[in-house]
């Protein structure tokens, strides 16, 4: 017999209840749905009640938002995981992915449901916290900051203006981030996390699998040698044959 995960929804909307409880009967019988709640105080006191390891939460609900659930509890009191219910426009998704917390969009579909289950039972097995992530997420959200990123690095949160930024290089599930400063930042986010989180008309351009540049610090394309791009601040940063004719009209439509 398989392990038991408890947990908890909590969201406004009788129906996204339902739907979400029948879903997960379907695809991922190992959770095991302990309450369900209409509002945010009432999913707190359940959530201190009920010890739940998995919390199914709505952003958007009467009162509060969801953003605002870790706000009730202390840092040791946090021994669950998190994945948002939402129907925030592609904006919001962006911060989602910059921010690399999980997500499920309404309606929400089985098989992103099956795929968010299984990131959280392995997120369990590595007994990892997200405290910080959530933070960051709450700041990309945040109308009041716009231009900048806030991105988790260790037990903080870096505020980064992307037009510092002159590269990023993956590094297995790391992100290197170079500055104009010449300053450099590594951070536990996957390149994919980075390219998924910026606007489609950004400078930022995914050139190779290894990097993303931000396109206004591009200081020549170098044809010899493979061909590689040449930054304003000396770095050489490899582009792929196939991107390249790609690369030079995103130039020209940035530049226009």
């Amino acid at each position: 017999m398989s392990e038991k995960y408890s947990a908890i929804i909590i969201d406004d909307e009788v129906r996204a209840r339902s739907l979400l409880r029948g879903l997960l009967g379907e695809v991922a019988p190992e959770i095991e749905i302990v309450a369900e709640t209409e509002d945010l105080p009432n999913g707190v006191k359940a959530i201190r009640r009920l010890q739940p390891k998995l919390i199914f939460l709505d952003i958007e609900m009467p009162g509060h938002s969801g953003l605002e659930l870790l706000d009730f509890f202390n840092d040791d009191e946090i021994g669950f995981e998190i994945i948002f219910t939402t129907a925030y426009n592609n904006y919001a998704i962006r911060a989602f992915k910059l921010s690399a917390i999980d997500y499920l969009l309404k309606p929400i579909s089985t098989t992103e449901l099956r795929e968010s289950v299984d990131r959280f039972l392995r997120k369990t097995r590595e007994n990892a916290t997200r405290m910080v992530e959530y933070s960051a997420l709450r700041e990309n959200l945040a109308p009041q900051s716009p231009g900048r990123i806030a991105v988790p690095s260790g037990n903080a949160i870096k505020f980064i203006d992307p037009q510092s930024i002159v590269c990023l290089k993956a590094d297995s599930s790391y992100t290197e981030i170079y500055f104009t400063d010449e300053a450099q930042l590594v951070v536990s986010r996957t390149l994919k996390n980075f390219e998924d989180g910026f606007e489609p008309n950004s400078p930022f351009y995914r050139c190779h699998k290894s990097y993303i540049v931000n396109i206004q610090h591009i200081a020549e394309y170098v044809k010899s040698d493979g061909g590689y791009l040449l930054m304003k601040n000396g770095m050489q940063v490899s582009v792929s044959p196939d991107r390249i004719d790609d690369l030079m009209n995103r130039i020209s439509f940035i530049k226009r």
